[in-house]
Formats: structure tokens, C-alpha cells, sequence
């Protein structure tokens, strides 16, 4: 995948009216410190799972108490599996929205648990109208539990289900037409799957609706034998940030999050990076 360098115009914000959110970064707690005192944070996003509404970090309720937007993100629903949805999970979320005040909550297109048995990672869904139908049902379902608007993240894939019937991107489209959620777009994960797969980033982000969209993950990897690693341990590579680019010359992204999960870097160094997010974006 050849990066493009050219400047364009920046595109119309052809979103309807909605959160803007500007750059942030996924809170962890080893990171607490370093984001209390870190400019440059409009934002933050919250794991879901690790966090519970009666008993929130004392440092996570300093930043909302700001005026900071805390988002909920999800990794557990499993919407796109077969068996019926876990509701007392997607009453988890919701309650951890309502805590935070968050203006939105999320999880991902995927599925983790079937037969009885947990992945531990976001599995990548076969793009059937079969599966979208499930998907669409679980989608409605959590929206009806939640009480603010939901959006779903594209993921990493190490495979392509064989019996694809749609592409990623009209996958995703129906996927908003027939609930009205929004979209998280990660950027990270395109490129991966570009150089997994062979997926083509181009018309991913030709096809997909922007005026759906909540806003953008980044996050860093490396490759080892052959397979790009969607790490979330490393600092975001250059093609990441052109495909960043890209993305830019198509819509206005109403916030850009940086995702940073292990063997984190100093103070500086993260500043760096969301300061990078924010050039890209608004030059």
C-alpha cells in the first residue's frame, strides 16, 4: 500500500449535528497520571469491562467533573454471535454511560463467545446477509437498553470468511441503514487488514457513510514474520497517520482517539503522538 503524501482541500463536515470531540486518549490506569496532567486531551475513552458505575477510579471522575467526555467502549457484547445477547452485559454499559455522562457508548462488529466458549479476542464476522441480520437484531436490541446513541468499531482480522456475500464497507453501510448507529472508524485496523489480508483502504473509506460517523481510533504495531500486529504497544507508524490523511480529505472527523494499551511510553512522547493526530487533522 503506497501512502499519499498530496495535500487536498479539507472536506465538508457532512455529519448531522452532533458531539465534537477533538483528540483524545483511551484512559487506562497506569496512564491516569500522565492524562490528568497532559495537554492537549479534549477527551477520553473507558474500557468498558474494567470499570464498574458504584466504584470508579477517583481520577477518571476528576477528568468528567472537568467537563472531559468519558466514552464507554464495549469489547464483550459479542453482537454478531449466534446465541441470544447477553443483556445483563449491554445493562452493564449502559449504567457505566450514565455514570460518566457519557454522550455516546460502543462496542465492535464481531462476535467473541460461541458454544459455550470465550475467544478472548474480537473475531472477525462472515460478511453474509445471514450474519447481518443477527448483527442488525443484536444492534436494536442494545439500542433499546442504552439510552444514548451506540456506534460499532471495524476490527484487526488475521482471515477473510470464505463465503463473503458483501464488503466490509457495504457490510457496514446496511449495518447503519437498518439500525441508525454510528460508526467508529479505526484507522489502525484498515491498515492491518490491508497488509494481512489485502484488503484495499481506498475503497473502504470510498464506500463508508460518513455521516454516520462518531469518530476515529489510532493505534500503533509492528510486524513479525510476515503479520502486522495491531499491538496498541507501539508508537503509530507514518502510513498510519497517511491513511489518517486520507480519511481527512473524505470528512471531518468529530474526534480522533489514540489507543495505547502496553509498554507505555513517557509523557512526552504521548503528547508527541496526539500532537501528530491533531496536525494530520487539521491541516
Amino acid at each position: 500500500m503506497e501512502a499519499t503524501t498530496a495535500t487536498a482541500p479539507a472536506a465538508p463536515d457532512t455529519r448531522p449535528a452532533g458531539t465534537r470531540l477533538g483528540i483524545g486518549i483511551g484512559w487506562r490506569a497506569e496512564l491516569d497520571l500522565s492524562i490528568a496532567r497532559m495537554p492537549g486531551v479534549d477527551w477520553v475513552e473507558v474500557v468498558a469491562e474494567n470499570l464498574h458505575a458504584p466504584h470508579l477510579p477517583d481520577s477518571l471522575l476528576a477528568l468528567r467533573d472537568k467537563g472531559i467526555p468519558v466514552l464507554p467502549h464495549a469489547v464483550s457484547l459479542s453482537l454478531g454471535g449466534a446465541e441470544p445477547l447477553d443483556t445483563a452485559r449491554v445493562e452493564h454499559l449502559a449504567e457505566l454511560g450514565r455514570a460518566l455522562d457519557a454522550p455516546l457508548v460502543s462496542d465492535h462488529v464481531c462476535f467473541v463467545r460461541a458454544g459455550g466458549l470465550d475467544s478472548g479476542h474480537l473475531m472477525p464476522l462472515p460478511r453474509t446477509r445471514e450474519a447481518l441480520d443477527v448483527l442488525v437484531a443484536n444492534v436494536r436490541l442494545a439500542q433499546s437498553i442504552v439510552d444514548v446513541p451506540f456506534a460499532l468499531e471495524n476490527i484487526a482480522a488475521l482471515l477473510e470468511w470464505p463465503e463473503n456475500e458483501l464488503t466490509e464497507e457495504q457490510f457496514l453501510t446496511e449495518l447503519t441503514e437498518r439500525t441508525g448507529c454510528l460508526l467508529i472508524i479505526d484507522v489502525a485496523n484498515l491498515y492491518a487488514n490491508a497488509r494481512n489480508v489485502g484488503t484495499d483502504p481506498a475503497a473502504f473509506l470510498d464506500g463508508i457513510p460518513w455521516e454516520r460517523l462518531a469518530y476515529v481510533h489510532m493505534a500503533g504495531g509492528i510486524e513479525r514474520d510476515g503479520v502486522y500486529h495491531d499491538t496498541h504497544a507501539h508508537p503509530v507508524l507514518p502510513q498510519v497517520l497517511d491513511l489518517l490523511a486520507e480519511l481527512r480529505r473524505r470528512t471531518d472527523p468529530p474526534g480522533v482517539l489514540l489507543e495505547r494499551d502496553d509498554d507505555y511510553p513517557t509523557d512526552t512522547e504521548l503528547a508527541a503522538e496526539l500532537a501528530a493526530l491533531r496536525a494530520t487533522v487539521e491541516r
